[in-house]
């Protein structure tokens, strides 16, 4: 039976900092905890680990990823840490004359910050790749760059109408100009070559072990489905599961398609129980309700401004009518499926709890929850604790990055700019916060994501984003923020031995190389991750 000892630095067990402390892991569990200058009794040949003054806590669990979408994009054209619209271009053109054999160029997690009113141009693509045809949806995965090879194969022209929820970027003469967004993507996504599940195999492991690097033993997987482009992951996730490929422990949101109605529960149970095998468990239904402010898409109460802060005539979409998304909640509960709904405005924020409300408090433990939360009307933030409903943030967002200042505050108007965000808001509320990163939306990096937490500012960032906090009433205090990325998401993940440092608790443990708690707020995000545990064995360092 291998034991491990931790010792030597501090501990954050989940709810609480508990300061000096030693950590005996056996079989896998946590055997024994030890504060106050106490120390545990080490079995004879225990492996010792030394903290050397850094902190040990429970490994972070991501409430909201896309694993394999985002390991995916790593072994493609990856765009995602890329700031200009030359350094782009410049990736493209490399990676296209690295892949000559690849009829497509794929890949994607461009910035719209990079680009004038965050939409790039199939001139720019052409230029770099000549005639062959390019895909490369932005960070956010709610819009897509296309090269004028993509739009000639899909047949886009200036007479093509925009899909259902979904718009065709053009220039003043109605010509397509290389942006879809939302469901305008789909014209050019049905003609994407199938990816071999070899890929998608690969995807995954290099999605994982970058998760783990982060710090990361848990997750759930946003999207289990077809979607933009994206094959159903459920299967390679079965494969991994099945071949003991896959370290993390990881919830599948199976992917409702708004297209249908609740005819569809039906198959979602059958490929609940298809998908669902050892360290991957597909119990969860995502329902996307809106889309994002960047483009107009999410569902606000009132109109979006133009750029002379005055109302257009568009207030976004909600993707599902409020009785079709109430609908929806009710027949998911009634097959026991936890929902997750993604909602950024305001008016998709109250359609969900609405929907949530009208199900009634036997579904509080289901742990629903609803995500990313940009927008959300200050009287709405109590209705989260009396439904049982858990708030999904993504902390990295709360800052004036260049995507806020230029593409976002100017078209919702100054009093709906004060709404965003709102986690202190929502913790004062009663609320329970979990914690995602929407990766490859942005990184995965959780101490990034803790850090804009507490100082709602972007460690490393230019400009505001880097001096100026953003409505930092709306600031976590650090306990709090940790709370929320360990043992909120394993709550919210229904992994109630996980997310805490305890005997008898799962083994899954971080090691980062200094105490955050013994620093000041403003130096959070310089933690790094030292050593990475799943069932106490090291999946990363150590």
């Amino acid at each position: 039976m291998t034991s491990t000892v931790f010792r030597d630095g501090t501990l954050f067990d989940g709810h609480r900092y508990a300061g000096p402390a030693e950590v005996l892991v056996t079989a896998g569990r946590v055997a024994a905890v030890a504060t106050g200058g106490e120390r545990v009794e080490v079995p004879r040949g225990a492996r010792e680990v030394d903290l050397a003054g850094g902190l040990l806590a429970p490994g972070f669990v991501d409430a909201h990823v896309h694993a394999v979408q985002g390991g995916l994009e790593r072994i493609r054209c990856d765009l995602s840490e890329l700031s200009t619209r030359e350094e782009h271009l410049a990736r493209v053109h490399r990676y296209a004359a690295d892949h000559p054999e690849r009829e497509w160029i794929l890949g994607g997690g461009w910035s719209m910050a990079a680009f004038p009113g965050g939409t790039p141009v199939a001139a720019d693509l052409d230029r770099v790749v000549g005639e062959r045809p390019v895909l490369l949806p932005n960070r956010d995965h709610h819009g897509a760059w296309v090269s004028s090879r993509a739009l000639e194969l899909a047949g886009i022209t200036r007479d093509t109408p925009d899909p259902p929820h979904g718009r065709i970027e053009r220039d003043a003469d109605g010509r397509p100009t290389g942006t879809l967004h939302e469901g305008a993507m789909e014209l050019v996504t049905r003609l994407l070559p199938p990816v071999t599940d070899a890929e998608l195999d690969a995807a995954l492991v290099e999605g994982q072990s970058y998760l783990h690097s982060l710090g990361v033993t848990g997750w759930q997987d946003a999207i289990v489905g077809a979607y933009a482009g994206m094959d159903d992951p459920g299967p390679t996730y079965r494969r991994a599961a099945e071949r003991g490929a896959l370290t993390g422990q990881v919830v599948g949101a199976l992917w409702w398609d708004r297209t249908r109605g609740v005819e569809q529960v039906g198959d979602l149970v059958e490929r609940r129980a298809a998908y669902t095998h050892g360290r991957f468990r597909a119990t969860s239904v995502k329902i996307m309700q809106d889309g994002v402010a960047e483009n107009a898409t999410a569902a606000l109460g009132a109109p979006y401004l133009d750029r002379c802060g005055h109302a257009t005539a568009d207030a976004g979409h909600s993707f599902l009518t409020p009785q079709a998304l109430a609908a929806a909640v009710a027949a998911l509960a009634a097959e026991r499926f936890q929902v997750h709904v993604h909602a950024i405005g305001d008016r998709g924020v109250r359609e969900v709890l609405d929907a949530f409300e009208a199900a009634g408090p036997d579904v509080h433990d289901l742990r629903h929850h609803v995500a990313h939360l940009q927008v959300v009307h200050p009287a709405d933030l109590p209705r989260f604790a009396a439904a049982g409903v858990a708030a999904n943030i993504q902390a990295l967002w709360a800052c004036l990055d260049d995507q806020m200042v230029d593409l976002t505050l100017p078209f919702l108007g100054p009093e709906r700019a004060t709404w965003q965000y709102p986690f202190g808001g929502l913790h004062r509320a009663g609320a329970r916060l979990v914690a995602g990163s929407d990766w490859p939306v942005s990184t995965p990096d959780p101490l990034a994501a803790l850090h804009v937490a507490v100082n709602r500012w972007a460690l490393g960032e230019p400009g505001p984003a880097g001096s100026e906090p953003f409505l930092p009433e709306q600031a976590l205090d650090l306990t709090t923020a940790m709370a929320a990325a360990t043992s909120g998401s394993a709550w919210v993940c229904h992994r109630d031995d996980a997310g805490t440092v305890r005997p008898g608790s799962v083994a899954d443990l971080v090691v980062l190389d200094r105490d955050p708690f013994a620093g000041p707020p403003a130096e959070v995000g310089a933690s790094r991750v030292v050593s990475t545990w799943v069932d106490g064995e090291s999946v990363h360092g150590g």
